[in-house]
């Protein structure tokens, strides 16, 4: 399984970025993330995931 996540609030559900119980978090636990798409070819994003037979 792969499981990408980010913070969409107040679309979703607010992530504090950090492992924890979400519902104990206070505002303070909170952190400001920052998310990088590359798409050039030179610095390209990419996912390689090996095949299990």
């Amino acid at each position: 399984m792969v499981q990408v996540h980010s913070t969409w609030f107040p679309l979703m559900d607010r992530n504090p970025q950090v492992f924890m119980d979400i519902n104990k978090a206070k505002d303070s636990d909170f952190k400001k993330a920052t998310i990088r798409l590359y798409h050039s070819s030179e610095q390209d994003s990419n996912l390689v995931l090996p095949v299990l037979e």
